[in-house]
Parts: C-alpha cells; structure tokens; sequence
C-alpha cells in the first residue's frame, strides 16, 4: 500500500509539470529518497504511465487513457442527474439520444415506476421512420445521410399508425423546421405518444425525447414546452457530449 500511495504521489507532481520534470525534483517535491524515486519512477514508465525524455518524466499513455476515461464517467454522470431532475420537474420519463457513424442511439434514458419508458420492443435502430426520437435525428441530417440511413433501414409499418414509406417520410422531414419538436403519436408503440427536442452538438444531431401513455396525451404540448424551457435553461452548463 505505501508503495502504491508513494507512486500516486509521484504521478500528481509529474501532471503539474506539463513540460516534464527530472527525477530529482519529483523525489524533492513528493518528500521521497531519491533511490525510491528513481525506482518508482523506472517502473511507471515500464507500465507506460509515465515516460522518460531527455531525463525529464512526462505523463504516459496509460495514465492519458486514465483520464480520458474518467472525464468521459463525469460527463456521462452530468447527463443522467439533469435526465433526472428533467424527468422529475416534469413527470415523465426523459430521454437522451443521437445519431453517430449512421446509427440511432438511445445514450441514456431516465423513469420511474409510476412513469416507465416506452419499452423498446422493436429495434430503436431499425425503426427510426417511426419513433419521435428518430424522426427528430434524421430531420437534422442533409438529404443524402437521410436516403442513406432509410436504404439501410427502409420504412416499415410496425404499428396501424406508422408511416407508410419513405416518400411520405421524407415529406414529413422536410416540412420539419430546424429546431422545431417533433411529435408522434402511436406509431412506434400502441398506448403511447411522444416528442422529441432537436439538440445541434457541433455537427453531430442529438436529441431529447419525453413520452406520454396515450390517455394523457392532451399534457403532450405543455410538457413539451417545458422540456424546451429547461433545454435551454440547462444546455450551456451540461455540455452533453458526442463522445459519451
């Protein structure tokens, strides 16, 4: 254990020098012999977190890929608490998805037992013609990446209310507005309506959705409206990311 903590210590001194530091400064600043240093330093740099040029010590690879994946948790972790008050400010379940190297993805979604998400019981990624989530990504594509994505995945009638082919789609993307919220009504899933909020992440399209049992679906626009608020209330501090 006292080797690990020594071998921690010596990582956090060589991060605040962004222009390297040699091994004497390390032991210096980490209060450890010099021996010691010099030991815990070599082994660092053997397991590639720290490496060695011109006698001055860097943050290696590993410990990059430590970090890399720790501010990626941390974003993630910022996503799923502002799902969460979202959904819970306004009663419905919330989700959060985006479209990335061609595909649809749901990144994460937030319910409740009293207010549970629509089960996906058709591929999210196969079905994108016919749920708000995925109407809402292929409007914010250009014309080609639209008639790309539906030659893969041509528009299917999964419910007596989905839309019947790619012509009428392609109608429907077209009249949609930039930034404007889409709505759905029963074509995904029989019993449920939703709406889904375009959100532009430097080139890449995302999206969050709310959806609603379809008894309820006169709270549909107001709840809609309400997200939107909350979006732009909330979106400059989330900074949700295309890398999570």
């Amino acid at each position: 254990m006292g080797s690990v903590q020594r071998a921690m210590r010596l990582l956090e001194a060589v991060a605040g020098h962004e222009h390297g530091a040699p091994a004497k400064q390390l032991a210096r600043e980490t209060g450890l012999a010099l021996p010691t240093a010099y030991h815990l330093l070599r082994t660092l740099v053997h397991e590639g977190y720290l490496r060695r040029d011109k006698g001055l010590f860097f943050l290696g690879e590993a410990a990059e890929r430590l970090s890399s994946s720790g501010a990626q948790q941390k974003r993630r972790s910022t996503v799923v608490e502002t799902l969460a008050h979202w959904r819970d400010a306004i009663g419905v379940p919330v989700y959060y998805a985006i479209y990335r190297d061609g595909e649809v993805e749901v990144v994460c979604v937030s319910d409740t037992p009293g207010n549970p998400a629509v089960e996906e019981w058709a591929d999210f990624r196969e079905t994108a013609h016919a749920h708000a989530i995925g109407q809402c990504l292929l409007s914010q594509l250009g014309e080609d990446a639209r008639r790309d994505h539906l030659d893969r995945y041509p528009v299917q009638a999964i419910t007596p209310y989905t839309v019947r082919d790619s012509h009428t789609l392609l109608r429907r993307l077209d009249r949609t507005r930039r930034m404007e919220p889409v709505f759905e009504r029963q074509e995904y899933a029989l019993g449920a309506v939703c709406a889904a909020i375009p959100i532009t992440v430097g080139t890449a399209a995302a999206t969050v959705a709310i959806s609603l049992p379809v008894h309820q679906a006169d709270r549909l626009p107001e709840a809609t409206r309400r997200l939107q608020s909350e979006v732009g209330r909330l979106l400059g501090s989330l900074a949700i990311s295309i890398s999570i």
